[in-house]
């Protein structure tokens, strides 16, 4: 595509379930930029630190440009009928449940609409399942019990016109950063609006609530079932809402009023008086708003706590109004959009279902399609399991990584490297996950792609494309549809265009709908590639002109206010869960593990991994620990941690926090075998699911925990990442410039200068050199004329150098002797402070930096804004501000 010097093109941002608009432009000599849209329902011109750095996100260096089979270049026409061929005949071999899809919520909505049919309605099979299944599963089931539909009720606006928000499970100012800041807005405006956060760990999230529930891991379904049965006795039900509009619930009543309060504290570890004032706030506030994520779904109880939270919205009336409704937040940027087309194999296509058979004849009639799936596919966890023990014989894997992402990671990559037949589509060519593929299919990634995503509001934007395709990559849709089209297929997936798709899937929705589902785009199935490039943000339903509306009216953008729920008596169906307190831990294994993710980082690094400012405020795998349990287990602050279930063990930094809840440990999930020795997280996880959604429990694990002794400790900054490193723990990231890279080794008997040199080139180089063997401390740097290559710093303890100074030299002129010996000492000269570990991604802003500001009198995060600029952008670090000016308070107090 042309480069267009002033044009910039309105898209959505790639990451978390928000669907921020983005303007990105490209100019003249190639450089990308990107702001947030003002004119975007969902963001209003507001973007994460990650959305901020997606311009740094879309270089070349590591994309896999062209098809590969076994690891050797090929034409497309090779790699697509080797794949429709291999298909076929294990089809014909072995039947269509030998097959599978394991796509992701990174596709866009077209992308996902023709996988869903290839494997549906033409292979016949409904073994396609996603990476959603990872994310918000539960959250699809606990809406289908209740609702009889995948329905979000309600919208963004409800946080802001809500005067009490419950957030359960959510770090919201890390993982929706952007929602998070609509409601620290809101609440400036609206002092009274009150934020209750239900959570084990104190997250940054904390900042903002008026109350915080420590509560223990899995104790959701007794904290909400409690609350059931107190509005009950306390007689703050709405009855009226409860006659005309649900079912079930004095079953639901009476299974909650077998637990009382103190039952209710013994499971959630949360004192009768911390209950007593979250129920009685819950009561008496009409506008509540209960938005739940992965601390939710996430769980092996998942679907139980969905519904014990829409049971407390049912019993009050509060759903479908403004500022009030349970509302699940999704985490990735299509996952609703993937539940839409029904990509889950559960789920049929426009929210019909599987196990209905007229939904089935009616999808396979629309589809002229041979067959339809009779029956769910397995979901991802069984399907690995299927492939490991040979059942599955051809796996197709879309957009994601599963060798780090799925629980049980180990076995999972076991199952993927024995399976005879595996094809990844990725846009990287090298990940955990593409190295096992027999064929690898070069994608387009973000910025180069056409289509629709669907966030958690229900509102489809366009991602347009602002970049040229690079190399031979494909549009995931064409690349479906050329192996389609190989299998005999050619007419039902003759789409020259995403518009076609978009204007086909819109059409299912509305096929035979009259109003009797709830997903119904209509208005658009006549869309055409002009309509679609010009397509604006809209929330669904969005039905045909004429369509019958249903009392609730199709217009509105929240379901339910008057009940019409989608169940065959339109009545909400309460569910009566009943908590049950799982003990997981032994003497072996005596911590609980969560797993989540960080403000900076996403998924398994593939993106994100490349923007050298998102490396720099955790640029390694940690595990925060209590500090009781870090004395109890001899962890100090820095060490080098093992942590270790029954089916793995990884090696990651200890950061010792009050944060933590005593006896649980939370690590990230997103150093792969890329970034890291030893630190795929979700090799520890086990594959215990719940048993509605099939939703992993990843946060909930059994786990110790001791110190990994390390005889000595590295630090090192290198132009070019190094190729190998022969050490006990390592872990890389980008910095400016290049790699800086954190070590620790078992013992000390190493060679450093060698060492040195397999991390950065020495040869044909200045070296300067310093070792002090009795100390254990060497100090190592190479100069390629006036330019550093690389410097090593070696100590018997965590090395004390300033990470941001070193990076920063990699980019400077070191003319002078003086200024090359500064740096084998470590330390900057007078004239250049060290700015310390970095708070503000966004503009590069660190701790040392803020504690100054604070001594010469900021004394407000504003104020700090002001001087520093720190915090005025994504607003995701303004509450690590405030820790820092709180902190600087009380020392200065003593």
């Amino acid at each position: 595509m042309e480069i267009d010097e002033a044009r910039e093109v309105r898209t959505t941002c790639p990451y978390c379930g928000v669907g921020c608009g983005v303007l990105a432009k490209v100019a003249a000599d190639g450089q990308v930029s990107v702001r947030g849209d003002p004119d975007h329902p969902a963001n209003f011109g507001r973007l994460c630190s990650k959305g901020s750095a997606l311009a740094e996100t879309t270089g070349l260096d590591d994309r896999l440009l062209h098809p590969q089979i076994h690891g050797f270049g090929s034409s497309w026409d090779e790699a697509l009928d080797l794949v429709a061929s291999t298909f076929s005949q294990t089809i014909a071999e072995h039947g269509p449940d030998a097959v599978a899809f394991y796509v992701s919520g990174q596709l866009l909505t077209e992308d996902y609409y023709l996988a869903n049919k290839l494997m549906k309605g033409f292979v016949g099979s409904a073994n396609i399942d996603t990476n959603s299944r990872l994310c918000m599963a539960s959250s699809v089931a606990g809406h289908r019990r209740a609702f009889g539909s995948d329905t979000v009720p309600g919208t963004y606006e409800d946080l802001e016109l809500s005067d009490l928000i419950v957030l359960v499970g959510s770090n919201l100012a890390w993982c929706h950063p952007v929602l998070y800041q609509r409601i620290a807005a809101a609440r400036e405006k609206r002092p009274e609006m009150k934020v209750v956060l239900v959570d084990p760990r104190r997250t940054m999230t904390s900042d903002i609530a008026d109350m915080h529930l420590a509560i223990a891991p899995d104790g959701d379904v007794a904290l909400f079932t409690g609350l059931l049965a107190w509005l009950g006795q306390h007689n703050a039900l709405d009855r009226a809402y409860i006659t005309a509009h649900t079912s079930g619930f004095g079953q639901a009543l009476f299974a909650a009023s077998a637990f009382n309060l103190a039952g209710v504290a013994a499971a959630t570890g949360l004192s009768e008086d911390e209950l007593g004032r979250f129920y009685s706030l819950f009561a008496r506030t009409e506008k509540t708003v209960t938005v739940y994520s992965q601390g939710v779904n996430q769980s092996s109880q998942g679907t139980d706590k969905v519904n014990a939270i829409i049971n407390c919205h049912l019993a009050t009336g509060r759903i479908g109004k403004p500022g009030a409704g349970p509302f699940s937040v999704t985490g990735q940027p299509n996952a609703m959009g993937g539940r839409e087309v029904g990509g889950m194999a559960n789920m049929l296509a426009a929210h019909m279902e599987i196990e209905n058979p007229e939904h089935r004849e009616r999808v396979q009639r629309f589809w002229n399609a041979p067959a339809i799936a009779g029956k769910p596919g397995l979901k991802a966890v069984d399907m690995f399991k299927a492939v490991a023990d040979g059942r599955i014989k051809a796996l197709w894997i879309m957009a994601t990584n599963p060798v780090d992402s799925m629980p049980d990671a180990g076995a999972v990559e076991a199952a993927i490297k024995a399976c005879p037949f595996v094809v990844v589509s990725d846009v990287l060519a090298e990940t955990d996950t593409v190295r096992h593929a027999h064929v690898r299919l070069p994608a387009t990634a973000w910025g180069e792609k056409d289509g629709t995503v669907t966030n958690s509001e229900r509102r489809i934007s366009r991602q347009r494309a602002f970049l040229p395709v690079p190399g031979e990559a494909r549009p995931d849709w064409w690349i479906i549809a050329e192996v389609a089209r190989r299998m005999g297929f050619d007419g039902a997936f003759a789409h020259e265009t995403p518009a076609e798709i978009f204007a086909e899937h819109a059409a299912l929705s509305a096929f035979e709908n009259d109003g009797e589902r709830d997903f119904d785009i209509g208005a658009y199935a006549g869309v055409d590639r002009e309509d679609y490039d010009a397509l604006a943000p809209f929330q669904w339903p969005a039905p045909s002109p004429g369509t019958p509306l249903t009392p609730t009216g199709h217009q509105s953008t929240r379901f339910f206010a008057n009940g019409n729920f989608y169940t065959p008596d339109r009545k909400a169906r309460f569910i009566a869960v009943r908590p049950t307190v799982e003990t997981r831990i032994t003497s072996d294994f005596p911590l609980i593990l969560n797993t989540g993710r960080i403000r900076d980082h996403w998924h398994t690094m593939t993106r994100t991994g490349k923007s050298p400012r998102l490396s720099q405020h955790i640029a390694e795998p940690f595990v925060e620990i209590h500090p009781v349990d870090a004395q109890r287990h001899g962890i100090g602050d820095a060490d080098i941690a093992r942590v270790s279930t029954p089916r793995g063990e990884v090696l990651v930094r200890a950061l010792v926090t009050t944060r933590q809840r005593q006896g649980s440990l939370f690590a990230p999930m997103h150093w792969t075998d890329q970034f890291a020795a030893r630190a795929r997280l979700d090799t520890l996880t086990a594959s215990l699911t719940d048993p509605v959604s099939g939703q992993p429990a990843l946060k909930h694990v059994a786990a110790s925990i001791e110190k990994f002794t390390a005889r000595t400790f590295g630090f090192a900054v290198t132009r070019k990442r190094p190729a190998t490193m022969a050490a006990d723990y390592w872990a890389v990231a980008r910095c400016r410039g290049g790699w800086r890279v954190e070590l620790a080794f078992a013992n000390d008997d190493v060679d450093w200068t060698a060492f040195a040199g397999s991390l950065f080139d020495t040869a044909d180089t200045e070296v300067l050199a310093y070792h002090d063997r009795e100390a254990g401390q060497h100090r190592i740097a190479a100069f390629d004329g006036e330019h550093l290559t690389g410097a090593l710093f070696i100590a018997p303890g965590p090395v004390a150098v300033s990470r941001g100074w070193a990076a920063e030299q990699l980019g400077e002129v070191h003319a002078s002797q003086r200024q090359r010996f500064r740096i084998v000492a470590g330390r900057a000269g007078a004239e250049r402070p060290d700015a310390g570990a970095t708070v503000c991604s966004c503009f590069n802003v660190g701790v040392n930096q803020i504690t100054a500001a604070v001594a010469a009198g900021c004394a407000t995060v504003d104020a700090i804004g002001a001087t520093l600029k720190a915090g005025t952008n994504c607003g995701s670090c303004r509450s690590e501000i405030r820790a820092i000016i709180a902190a600087n308070r009380i020392q200065a107090a003593e």
